[in-house]
């Protein structure tokens, strides 16, 4: 028998070129975006980490910043030309839009990090459990290298600030997220507290993400239980009744056996005489 989803080799290669020459762009390149994201957060966090670094460390840190700067505007620009309907793509892509345009200002740097790596998430073709926790621990994971690098960065030099390590500003960052909030360390500087409210912020948001991803998936799982449990039940519901058929039908033929007269059987030949007549007996002498 033939298979009928099987595909001439040419049909993979002609459906590709079918599409959008926006979605082919966005395609091809999706994991060159994420190398040059991952590029960019080591640049950026070079130079905090390491405030002592070497002069010629300072400045590739910041050509590399500036190339994947322009990288992200180029890849924008090409989107946009790209587009059918581009106040549409602008309206959407608002994000995108803010991370080429921000200027270079230290602590809002990494935020073209945490747009591309949602641009490389929506791009992304995965279940939609796999997506959304996808989301979340690469949120995650962005946003407490950008608050701990950052609340770094504007508060190290602050007299009297206590963020002075990246591991306080690691802690910091993390009790902030999950608004614990010990108060053994807090920034001091106006831009600090800025940091810290977006980070409050983005944690209650992550924290309901989770909670109804979590929720979600329980539902799920009882409603699947459910519907296999009526299938179940349905289907025992259909057995029972056509056992209680099949036990209908057999009372009744047994009860026609049994009202039907017998059928009469002729008597056997005796051994002298035809019929059923017994023998004359011989006479005595």
């Amino acid at each position: 028998m033939k298979d009928e989803t099987a595909q001439p080799p040419g049909s993979a290669r002609a459906a590709e070129a079918a599409r959008p020459a926006q979605i082919r762009w966005e395609r091809r390149t999706q994991r060159p975006l994420l190398a040059l994201a991952v590029a960019f957060a080591v640049a950026y966090a070079v130079p905090i980490v390491r405030p002592g670094a070497s002069g010629a460390v300072t400045g590739a840190c910041a050509a590399v910043e500036w190339f994947v700067w322009g990288a992200f505007g180029v890849d924008y620009l090409v989107r946009l030309a790209l587009a059918g309907h581009r106040g549409r793509f602008v309206r959407t892509h608002w994000l995108d839009l803010c991370a080429v345009i921000l200027p270079m200002i230290q602590p809002l740097r990494l935020l073209r990090l945490v747009s591309t790596l949602l641009l490389v998430g929506r791009r992304a073709r995965m279940a939609s459990q796999i997506k959304l926790t996808t989301y979340v621990v690469g949120a995650v994971v962005g946003l407490l290298m950008f608050g701990s690098l950052a609340v770094l960065s504007v508060e190290r030099e602050s007299p009297d600030g206590n963020i002075k390590t990246l591991g306080d500003a690691v802690w910091w960052s993390f009790t902030t997220m999950t608004t614990v909030g010990y108060g053994d360390h807090a920034p001091t500087t106006g831009l600090g507290r800025i940091l810290a409210v977006g980070l409050m912020l983005s944690g209650i948001a992550l924290l309901g993400v989770v909670t109804a991803n979590i929720a979600a998936w329980f539902i799920a799982r009882f409603e699947k239980d459910d519907a296999e449990e009526r299938r179940r039940t349905a289907a025992i519901e259909a057995l029972t009744a056509e056992v209680t058929a099949l036990r209908a039908q057999v009372d009744t033929l047994a009860g026609a056996l049994v009202a039907a007269p017998a059928p009469r059987r002729a008597p056997a030949a005796g051994p002298g005489g035809c019929g059923g007549e017994p023998p004359l007996s011989a006479p005595r002498s």
